[in-house]
């Protein structure tokens, strides 16, 4: 099969031909149809996440259809079309995993890190950490919800139940979670790239109540506000956007340093609180919602070839949406 191929941290993917991946008992055999390129791809590329399997097939966003499935497996058929996030498999004995906080687990493997990922024609994946994907839904449309539409619901969900919501990145996570904020009728405060007219139109477009730039103040005080770009020094600014009592949610896997801010902006019972990961009850509960409200995606595909020209768009804020590969 075709595959891109990551053999060195800091170095461009190669595509190249590798075997055909061949499912253990407890994994699926999927014939990959779209996988979108998410900024944690860029940290895993970049050498910003250290240590990830090498040689590596990055994605974590996977869509496509189960070939074949292990002798353990019991859920799934041949035909099915399923989604595969970042997060690949966790231990289930351990005291993060047997309260319900599977995210945190210390033994957790990831999709396009430790695990194969999809950028390529053909992936295995745990089953478990496998979910059925509705038929609403295109495959490069779907493709951006596994990840950048699960984080973010995760940070949406630790932001708390607030009216006045900012989010800080306007990326392929918040011009999703903007779309569920709104649905649950939240205002939302959009924060790009100084200048980036597109994603603010898009955020508009969305339901927005205001969008600028991330150097600019909202016309409100927030309840609340999310910070999607890994921007470290976007944690005092949006500490000075939000009321008392209000919650800072960082959901990025990487950020920048934060620098030091004076301790008046935190005062007054503010939070700031990190996002890790996922669990797949957050899975379960977004994928069932999205297509009810219904969330639509807003994606630039790239033929598998491309993977590079993809990265680099990302990188360079260049992509409003999200940026897909197709197979």
């Amino acid at each position: 099969m075709k595959a891109m191929i990551l053999k060195e941290q800091r170095t461009l993917l190669t595509l190249a031909e590798v075997p055909d991946p061949i499912p253990a008992p407890e994994q699926l055999l999927i014939r990959v149809h779209s996988c979108a390129v998410c900024r944690t791809d860029l940290h895993v590329i970049d050498g910003e996440l250290p240590s990830p399997k090498l040689p590596l097939i990055p994605g974590h966003e996977i869509i496509g259809t189960v070939l074949a499935k292990g002798s353990a497996v019991d859920r799934f058929a041949p035909g099915d079309r399923v989604g595969v996030p970042w997060l690949g498999w966790t231990c289930g004995t351990c005291p993060w995993c047997l309260s319900g906080r599977e995210n945190l687990c210390d033994s957790a493997r990831y999709t396009g890190y430790q695990i194969d990922g999809g950028y390529a024609e053909m992936t295995v994946a745990d089953a478990r950490f496998c979910f059925p994907i509705a038929g609403s839904y295109l495959d490069d449309e779907a493709a951006p919800l596994m990840c950048a539409g699960l984080i973010g619901y995760r940070a949406l969900r630790m932001a708390g139940d607030v009216e006045r919501l900012g989010l800080y990145g306007f990326g392929a996570a918040a011009h999703i979670i903007a779309q569920v904020a709104r649905h649950q009728g939240r205002d939302v405060y959009a924060f790009t790239r100084p200048g980036d007219a597109a994603a603010q139109r898009l955020a508009l477009d969305l339901g927005a109540s205001w969008a600028g730039g991330s150097d600019e103040q909202a016309p409100v005080l927030l309840d609340a506000a999310i910070i999607f770009a890994p921007a470290g020094a976007l944690v005092p600014t949006a500490l000075r956007a939000v009321a008392k009592g209000g919650t800072v949610v960082c959901a990025g896997i990487h950020m920048s340093d934060i620098p030091a801010f004076p301790y008046d902006i935190l005062w007054g019972e503010r939070v700031v609180r990190s996002v890790a990961n996922l669990t797949r009850r957050d899975g379960e509960e977004f994928l069932t919602l999205a297509p009810t409200i219904p969330v639509r995606t807003h994606v630039t595909t790239f033929d598998l070839a491309q993977a590079n020209d993809a990265i680099v768009a990302l990188r360079s804020g260049t992509i409003t949406g999200a940026a897909v590969l197709t197979l």
